[in-house]
């Protein structure tokens, strides 16, 4: 790791961070009265449970209103209870900054960006996201903070990382898109895939630097400059050298890929999951189906994106306009074409800063006008997003798992808007929020 990385990481002004972490209220032994509890377990709704905790882990849930002896008692009998929300696809240290992207990709430092991650961390977690899978960002600082979450010193949710995403030459991901090929930076080619061998190399360098998955990009993109997002860049090859690498080394793969036969291909070579997705057809959702892969149909960045194209195009390059215009219209109708088709969904948003960080529950109001009943659309935040990852510790509310439990006034399954609106976090059995605000 490069020096200033290691200092900046100490030197975020994480004093505040840590003094935050450090006094959020705790107790051994907590009983939680949920008056209305969706456990992640079953998609029904139960009323009037006992949640019982130990330390950082659920040991029971009992119907009716109980007490334990010593047990500091939280009354949320006049809410609905959800376990901590996950989301699938983030980038956590990505935060949009007006003008031009060119300019901003060679002004921004890594200093920046480890700034933005810890505020945005804070600000997920305050809304209710327990977990969060990144999928792009600097290895280095998204390995820092993941270790600053895991170690407390920073409030955020739990992270499962991917590191710097893989692609191609002049693919989506190479940050040299759009620039003077006379331009370069130290590790702008590290992660640019255009051999089998190059892709083996590269997913075990960033096994050894600590990152939990692996994010390819076998389709051009909207955001990028240059590529198109209905390509197929990367060559089968390439893509199944990545994902057997990975898998040998016991981690998942997700894939960015919008065009059909980038879909369609690393379905086929085993990818663990399709992110956007936006021009699947119905051999796309066969091959869902048939080899168990998920479907992250990142609708809220869609919708924004398009927002912003058409009313603030100045802040956007001409070309990602075009393609924003283009493609994030089929996100809808992928969502409720897979959907329809019985795709396994998981929740992500692709938040990047086009919705800000603590917005993420925005979300679920989409998917659900897309065609997903609210109840499914929680479910993909919860046990769909927990198998995605592939963790038995999260996703639900069920004895033997984290203490990971939000709550909202209201009845998501009646209006799903009331999960963008957390009135209650605990993480690991540690009260973050409660009545609406900070814990201090």
């Amino acid at each position: 790791m490069q020096q200033r990385h290691r200092t900046a990481i100490r030197t975020l002004g994480l004093a505040a961070a840590v003094a935050a972490a450090a006094t959020a209220a705790s107790a051994k032994d907590v009983v939680i009265h949920a008056g209305r509890l969706i456990d992640g377990v079953s998609k029904t709704e139960q009323s009037q449970v006992s949640i019982l905790i130990h330390d950082d882990r659920i040991t029971g849930v009992q119907a009716g209103f109980v007490t334990q002896a010593g047990a500091t008692v939280i009354d949320l009998s006049d809410a609905t209870v959800l376990p901590g929300l996950i989301d699938c696809h983030d980038h956590i240290t990505a935060s949009f900054h007006p003008g031009d992207p060119i300019r901003n990709a060679v002004t921004r430092t890594n200093y920046d960006d480890e700034i933005d991650g810890v505020n945005n961390l804070k600000a997920e977690l305050m809304a209710g996201f327990t977990t969060i899978r990144d999928v792009g960002a600097d290895t280095e600082v998204i390995v820092a903070l993941k270790h600053g979450v895991a170690g407390g010193s920073i409030p955020g949710p739990r992270m499962w990382v991917s590191g710097s995403p893989l692609g191609p030459t002049g693919g989506h991901g190479d940050a040299a898109n759009g620039l003077d090929p006379e331009l370069s930076h130290p590790g702008w080619t590290d992660n640019l895939v255009d051999s089998p061998e190059a892709a083996r190399r590269i997913v075990r360098t960033l096994r050894r630097e600590g990152v939990d998955l692996i994010k390819i990009m076998p389709s051009g993109g909207v955001m990028s400059i240059g590529d198109d997002p209905k390509l197929q860049l990367m060559t089968d090859d390439e893509i199944k050298a990545v994902i057997d690498t990975a898998h040998s080394l016991g981690m998942k793969v997700a894939a960015h890929a919008h065009g059909e036969a980038a879909i369609n291909h690393t379905i086929e070579l085993g990818v663990d999951s399709i992110e956007h997705g936006s021009y699947a057809d119905d051999a796309s959702y066969k091959l869902f189906k048939a080899h168990g892969t998920y479907l992250v149909p990142t609708m809220l960045v869609g919708a924004r994106v398009y927002e912003h194209a058409k009313t603030h195009p100045e802040d956007l390059n001409p070309s990602t306009a075009a393609k924003a215009l283009a493609v994030a219209p089929m996100l809808q109708k992928n969502l409720h074409d897979a959907y329809q088709a019985g795709v396994k969904i998981a929740f992500g948003t692709d938040t990047f800063g086009m919705s800000n960080h603590g917005e993420n529950a925005q979300e679920f109001a989409i998917m659900v006008r897309a065609g997903m009943p609210p109840a499914e659309a929680i479910w993909a935040a919860t046990h769909n997003a927990a198998d995605l990852i592939g963790s038995p510790d999260i996703g639900a509310v069920q004895a033997g798992r984290f203490a990971d439990i939000v709550a909202v006034q209201g009845d998501p399954l009646q209006d799903v808007t009331t999960l963008e609106h957390v009135q209650f976090v605990m993480k690991g059995g540690v009260v973050y929020k409660s009545g609406g605000k900070p814990v201090d």
